[in-house]
């Protein structure tokens, strides 16, 4: 099997209302689709969805930069993952969102031809259930405070909350949603990179008696060595997000011992085959691990759920983006009950892709 034609495709969506993190507002998810045809008639289907905040991607870049790495693969053995990746890489550095929705596209291609579920092909079981969080947005606290009171009355089983402004406004962001919630559903915080260390100590102190389960990010990526002082000083475990892309930013982490848990998202790994070297160095220190995401629609988080199921220190599942969004192109691929319980459909490979119809209204690149 070789690689015939790659298409590119801009896929907008807005979003139901704007997403709001300490980094900026999101009315729209701004994604990337790539489609890889080969001369067997098998299609792969990828998805990327990049934050120029985070790493330094846009939709626009990643069809620019997508067309250099689709000439490079043309001919190609998809299946052979290893060097696809190491032919992107020798191409140009980083660009990490839009290599992510190629190697999706690859890992599609080597499951269809191989006749099992992504996750089956890359040594997983589908024998654990997967709960995604449901995020409150960064904003004014008594709309906050209503965000949470929805995620809870329509059943979902853990809140996110998005902080990262002052001590002051957080904590009390914090004090209201619990005092309004309950005590018993479990919350999770993430500052974005929001707080200096400081801060960070100081509000994560303050919060610890209000059942936080982590705190994701809560000081700039580039001074990631502080994080083992805010660890140590925290009465909530730490995971690392933005400053944990891949697996060599994960080894430097657990190395300086600077958080208690990873935050693996395929837009920051470049994708499943370096996401797989994160995990093994977790599993190897006995680290508890969490699948994320970015703005990705069912396509992109269909990936992470199939990853999500192929090791027992992956606990945590932050797949609730797709539920933000006005409209749903993908056919197949996960679905989401009332309690925020993610299946994953046994159809063989991905089994997720953007419908032909949906594809011919957007706007496309083709490299043959």
């Amino acid at each position: 099997m070789k690689i015939k034609r790659i298409e590119l495709y801009q896929m907008p969506i807005k979003l139901k209302e704007p997403f709001i993190i300490s980094l900026g507002k999101f009315n729209y998810a701004s994604n990337v689709v790539v489609v890889i045809r080969t001369d067997s008639g098998l299609s792969g289907f990828g998805e990327c969805s990049p934050f120029m905040s985070i790493n330094g991607e846009s939709m626009d870049t990643c069809i620019v930069v997508g067309q250099y790495l689709a000439r490079v693969l043309i001919g190609q053995d998809p299946t052979n993952i290893e060097v696809c990746t190491s032919t992107m890489d020798q191409v140009i550095y980083g660009n990490s969102s839009i290599k992510s929705a190629f190697d999706m596209a690859l890992y599609d291609l080597a499951a269809q031809q191989a006749e099992l579920p992504l996750y089956a092909f890359l040594g997983g079981k589908n024998n654990k259930v997967l709960v995604t969080d449901y995020t409150v947005s960064l904003g004014d606290k008594h709309k906050m405070v209503h965000d949470a009171l929805w995620i809870k009355h329509h059943g979902f089983q853990a809140i996110k909350v998005k902080l990262g402004e002052s001590f002051e406004k957080d904590f009390e962001r914090i004090h209201l949603i619990r005092g309004a919630v309950g005590k018993e559903i479990p919350m999770r915080i993430d500052a974005n990179q929001g707080w200096s260390t400081e801060t960070a100590i100081v509000t994560l102190r303050a919060l610890g008696p209000y059942n936080i389960q982590h705190c994701e990010e809560p000081i700039p990526r580039w001074n990631f060595m502080e994080l083992p002082k805010v660890r140590k000083e925290s009465p909530i475990p730490i995971m690392a997000d933005e400053s944990c892309s891949d697996h060599h930013d994960a080894k430097r982490l657990i190395d300086l011992k600077a958080c208690d848990q990873l935050n693996i998202k395929l837009g920051k790994s470049s994708g499943i085959f370096n996401a797989l070297k994160i995990i093994q160095l977790a599993e190897e220190t006995d680290m508890h691990l969490q699948v994320g995401g970015f703005l990705e629609s069912r396509l992109g988080f269909t990936a992470a759920a199939h990853l999500a199921l192929i090791s027992d220190h992956i606990v945590y599942f932050d797949f609730d983006t797709p539920l933000m969004f006005t409209e749903d192109p993908v056919s197949g691929g996960i679905t989401y009950d009332n309690r925020g319980v993610v299946t994953i459909p046994d159809a063989i490979g991905l089994g997720a892709w953007v419908d032909e119809g949906y594809l011919k209204g957007l706007k496309k690149v083709e490299v043959c």
